[in-house]
């Protein structure tokens, strides 16, 4: 594919710091309580919120880095959550580093709720509307995503119509867990994605499940993430979602990458002795995949600048990467420090920048 992976003898000796225009892939804004969306509601679900009949969605399992799931720089004297202030991200991440493009991805996903599909739709309206007014019109810098709950996807294909042509919308985000996304049940959020053009991006999320299960304790949930991004993308493939939307194009969030090459060959080595089962997938899977799929690097594991480079030599593509720093989490990414210095400068390029703004579409 003409990759060029070689390294100039100054990288090689004193490596040389990225300094280009950055995308960052994943942001995680926050409102400060739920009563921030209760403007934007309509009763019945309104007052769920002003009587606190409904708390919001609780977390599983305890978080034990020294400031739960949040950089410990993160918190304001005023104790307002993570994330939740405009200023200090701007402070720590867009004016910091040269951030030419920050997609928001949210820490508040109805999707996972399991019952009462109604009030998650609106409350994916509601959180949609407030992003907008209290983030997207501070800075020309932030782009975001649609959220919906897949528990109905005619309702999800309704707030995409709604909210499709946006100009700062750019994908629309479903959490990863337990949801089959390539079953039929799910198409009409692909088909309004479709129509207005936009990049599904998924995302790990509290639901997800190893083979066995969450695991007794935190680090196997964390572990075993990429598990269910794995078994996500062969639903997409099997079932036909490629296929069936040739213009769609994904993104998976925090779920790794190190495990792609694995993935790739033992899908392609089980099409090509079973594809008589599936034939109205046209192509092999990796071909789909390399394609029309990109994938964050937080959580980048720490491997040397060597097996970066054998990384990228395996998938065959320099085009599958997209960086994030997945502020304002415990294991944010500084683009200082988690992308090899001493890789290539042109694949540099690629990771930070360009192969983002190729997917969404966005301007030099």
């Amino acid at each position: 594919m003409g990759l060029d992976l070689t390294t100039s003898p100054s990288e090689r000796t004193a490596g040389s710091k990225y300094s280009g225009p950055i995308i960052d892939t994943d942001v995680h804004e926050a409102f400060t309580s739920l009563d921030d969306l209760v403007p934007y509601l309509e009763e019945p679900w309104r007052g769920l919120i002003v009587r606190r009949a409904w708390k919001g969605m609780g977390d599983p399992f305890a978080f034990w880095a020294s400031h739960g799931v949040d950089r410990g720089d993160i918190h304001l004297p005023d104790g307002v959550p993570a994330g939740s202030s405009y200023e200090r991200f701007k402070e720590l991440v867009l004016d910091l580093y040269p951030i030419r493009y920050a997609i928001l991805t949210s820490f508040f996903w109805p999707g996972l709720m399991k019952m009462q599909f109604e009030f998650a739709t609106a409350l994916t309206t509601a959180y949609n509307n407030w992003v907008i007014e209290h983030w997207l019109e501070r800075d020309s810098r932030l782009l975001t995503s649609i959220h919906v709950a897949p528990q109905d996807p005619h309702a999800a294909a309704r707030e995409i119509d709604r909210l499709g042509d946006h100009p700062r919308v750019v994908q629309i985000l479903l959490p990863l867990g337990q949801w089959a996304y390539g079953e039929p049940f799910y198409r009409p959020i692909f088909e309004a994605a479709a129509r207005h053009n936009l990049v599904i991006g998924m995302h790990h999320s509290t639901a997800v499940t190893s083979a066995l299960g969450q695991g007794r304790y935190y680090i196997e949930w964390h572990v075993n993430v990429p598990q269910t991004a794995m078994a996500t993308l062969t639903s997409l493939v099997c079932n036909g979602v490629f296929d069936t939307f040739p213009s769609l194009r994904f993104a998976i969030l925090e779920s790794g990458f190190s495990w792609l090459p694995h993935l790739l060959w033992r899908f392609d080595q089980n099409y090509r002795s079973l594809h008589q089962e599936i034939p109205w997938v046209k192509r092999l899977p990796s071909e789909y995949i390399r394609e029309r799929v990109k994938f964050s690097t937080q959580p980048t594991e720490d491997f040397s600048v060597e097996n970066w480079l054998r990384l990228i030599d395996m998938l065959e593509t320099d085009r599958m990467l997209i960086f994030a720093t997945d502020y304002p989490h415990w294991d944010f990414d500084s683009p200082d420090a988690s992308i090899p210095h001493r890789l290539p400068a042109n694949l540099k390029q690629r990771i930070f920048y360009e192969n983002a703004r190729e997917l969404y579409g966005l301007d030099q």
